[in-house]
């Protein structure tokens, strides 16, 4: 294996610690609020303070970071996630607790934003949607196995052992950073006007929008998946966790499958990707009541639900050729906006109209989202209309 596929998979590995850290918490809040001796709601603000902080700082802590040796950011991000962890699994204050979902959170995006850009940077050109995927590979192997296994844990050996996992996992990927990542200083930094001047781009906020109702049309379905099975198919328990870790592990697959079809065509791809939404969510409602045609639907599900991710980026990438990180930054921010959106349309159509008609909220955002990429693409139909008028008057 060459030194710059070895780095490669060290940057997913700290996506993946990374995601098990954030989303790892969903799955241990019962033996959180009983062992910090708070309330459920309490509890649950340890998800959503996270889910916050980042939305709202992601941009602004990565243009602070970026002139920076990105080796440095890299390592000092990740080892505030090791650091984290631990306080977890020593605190008994919730107040501890809540500080230290706060801190790792303001440097979530920062390390995201960059380890993007740099296995991006590290190969040939042609090859950069190949090493981007990968990296996103540490956040479906992430859902697939940390998130579980971090429950697994907190259930069966107790809430510290799940954290002290989490805080290994970042300390190997904070060593294999330290090993593996060269340094690479900041020469001719862009300036903080350039970077920001991606955003005075009228076809970026089009962008911008269509990544947020993505997103939406995602977890407005997702975020109540475990409720959908449980009411609608009428899985156990025992059923719902397999179907979870199944997911996980199609997303997986899921995850290259759609970057290798991002390499032959970007546009046709995102095009495509909310219409493969749409036909997953008529496929739910339809099978739903019907157990065994779930099971498929479920496995269907996970691989489209997989390409949100590397698709979204991609799309937003297209826009931020000349400040790539600032760019991952504003995707990671608004991808958790939408995340954030989409969950509470989906909870109002939950508890309004019923846990079946879930799917509807998802249909919705995925035609919002196509149709907001139709404009998009036809401001650039009409920029190059007006590049090749201009051209010929000048001829």
């Amino acid at each position: 294996m060459s030194k710059t596929s070895r780095t490669v998979l060290v940057l997913a590995l700290g996506v993946f610690g990374i995601i098990t850290t954030e989303m790892g918490m969903v799955g241990v809040l019962p033996q959180v609020s009983a062992e910090l001796g708070v309330a459920p709601s309490a509890a649950g603000w340890l998800v959503g303070v996270f889910a916050l902080v980042i939305a709202v700082s992601g941009p602004f802590t990565t243009l602070l970071a970026s002139g920076v040796d990105r080796k440095k950011v890299l390592a000092a991000a990740i080892a505030v996630f090791a650091v984290s962890n631990a306080v977890y699994a020593v605190t008994t204050q919730y107040e501890v607790m809540l500080a230290f979902r706060i801190v790792p959170a303001l440097f979530h995006p920062v390390f995201f934003a960059v380890a993007l850009a740099t296995a991006a940077r590290l190969v040939p050109a042609e090859d950069a949607t190949r090493a981007t995927t990968t990296v996103f590979g540490g956040v479906t192997v992430g859902f697939a196995f940390g998130v579980p296994l971090t429950s697994y844990l907190a259930e069966h050996v107790s809430l510290s052992s799940a954290f002290w996992f989490g805080a290994l996992v970042n300390l190997i990927a904070f060593l294999g950073i330290l090993r593996f990542v060269p340094a690479m200083p900041v020469g001719g930094r862009v300036s903080y006007g350039a970077q920001l001047g991606i955003l005075k781009r009228g076809q970026t906020w089009l962008t911008i929008v269509s990544v947020v109702l993505v997103f939406a049309a995602m977890f407005s379905v997702y975020g109540y998946f475990a409720e959908y099975l449980g009411q609608v198919t009428h899985m156990d328990g025992t059923w719902v966790s397999a179907m979870l870790m199944a997911f996980g592990i199609v997303m997986i697959v899921g995850n290259f499958a759609f970057g290798a079809l991002l390499r032959r065509s970007l546009i046709g791809t995102a095009v495509a990707y909310p219409v493969l939404c749409l036909v997953v969510y008529v496929l739910l409602y339809e099978v739903g009541p019907f157990f065994a045609p779930m099971v498929v639907a479920v496995l269907v599900w996970g691989a489209v639900h997989s390409g949100g991710l590397v698709v979204s980026q991609s799309w937003l990438g297209r826009d931020a050729v000349d400040a790539p990180e600032f760019g991952n930054s504003l995707f990671i921010s608004f991808s958790n906006l939408g995340i954030t959106v989409g969950t509470a349309v989906g909870g109002w159509v939950l508890s309004d109209h019923g846990t079946r008609r879930l799917t509807w909220a998802g249909a919705a955002f995925a035609v919002a989202a196509l149709l907001v990429m139709g404009l998009r693409l036809g401001w650039d139909r009409i920029g190059s209309s007006r590049a090749r008028v201009m051209a010929g008057d000048n001829s």
